[in-house]
């Protein structure tokens, strides 16, 4: 059976999907980077193999998505190297047909994404500021003596939201800290930490935008009840949040992969193979680009980063 392999590396999380020629998922793992993206890479195809153990499955394009998009497609070779945007539209659309508004927070970024019939027709990134990502709501988590896993359902226990300041980080934290000193309860502050997100999301990310039904929300924070019940106060709208939302970037490049006619058979095997990064600068103009280049068990397999033909590295064949 021909499969089709999609692979989204964030800053935080590296997250992977198998998915049939209907998109249905045969595989899925979701780990943490832990700022080794090509070590990430290496588990998760490993992760990914033992799941289909025993199938007879064989997969015939590779798409790759995320930050570290370009470096995860000269590992893997891939056929499709897409920007997030692309690949949160798809996956998502697959899912849901009719959603106009994709809201989608990340571990340090968040983005934003309007649909009309199927079509992206406006964006948003924001990857500035701290206060409105997964980041900043793990590290309050950690403040508080907290896990983050249990940060939603402790803010739906709460009736009165401690009002916190929203505007970055520093300021949040500051303020977090003076609440706490002068008495309010710690469900209060936590659920007003997840409505500080929705507020800084909002003022940010979604400043202009036209927010419209249906709306679906995605990312890791997704996850978060209170962040999700702080979205639906605020916009007046019901938020659906997928059980695979958090997948939703590497199925869209899954599904591009699979749309995109380029089939040649991926190994497994590729997580065994020795990666290796180098940065050169360039010194033949003035420019003095940086270049990287990644070498697959010493051979050189691919580089960018030049501005110009000065600087081009060509791979060997």
């Amino acid at each position: 059976m021909k499969a089709y392999l999609g692979i989204d590396v964030g800053s935080i999380s590296t997250k992977g999907v198998v998915i049939d020629s209907k998109n249905a998922i045969l595989a899925s793992e979701y780990l943490w980077t832990e700022g080794d993206p090509m070590g990430a890479v290496r588990r998760l195809l490993k992760a990914l193999a033992s799941q289909l153990e025993g199938k007879d499955v064989q997969v015939a394009a590779v798409g790759t998505t995320g930050s570290a998009r370009k470096l995860t497609g000269a590992m893997t070779d891939a056929q499709v190297v897409k920007n997030e945007i692309t690949a949160h539209a798809i996956g998502t659309t697959s899912l849901y047909p009719d959603v106009r508004t994709i809201f989608e927070i990340g571990g340090q970024d968040s983005k934003i994404i309007l649909v009309e019939n199927g079509i992206v027709v406006d964006y948003a990134m924001n990857t500035l500021c701290a206060a409105g990502t997964g980041s900043f709501l793990s590290s309050q988590a950690r403040r508080l003596g907290v896990q983050v896993e249990e940060f939603g359902e402790i803010a739906l226990t709460s009736q009165h939201p401690t009002p916190i300041a929203a505007r970055c980080t520093v300021f949040a934290e500051s303020d977090l800290v003076h609440k706490a000193q002068i008495g309010h309860k710690k469900e209060d502050i936590i659920a007003g930490l997840c409505k500080a997100v929705v507020t800084n999301y909002l003022n940010n990310v979604g400043k202009g935008k036209k927010i419209a039904p249906p709306i679906v929300f995605q990312g890791g924070v997704s996850k978060n009840v209170g962040v999700k019940k702080a979205f639906e106060d605020a916009t007046g709208f019901p938020v659906t949040v997928d059980p695979n939302g958090h997948l939703t970037g590497a199925l869209g490049v899954a599904i591009l992969a699979r749309k995109s006619g380029k089939e040649q058979p991926f190994s497994f095997g590729v997580a065994d193979m020795d990666f290796v990064t180098r940065g050169v600068e360039c010194g033949k103009c003035s420019n003095r680009c940086e270049i990287i280049c990644v070498y697959q068990n010493g051979r050189l397999i691919d580089s960018w980063g030049n501005r110009c033909e000065n600087g081009a590295i060509r791979a060997a064949k």
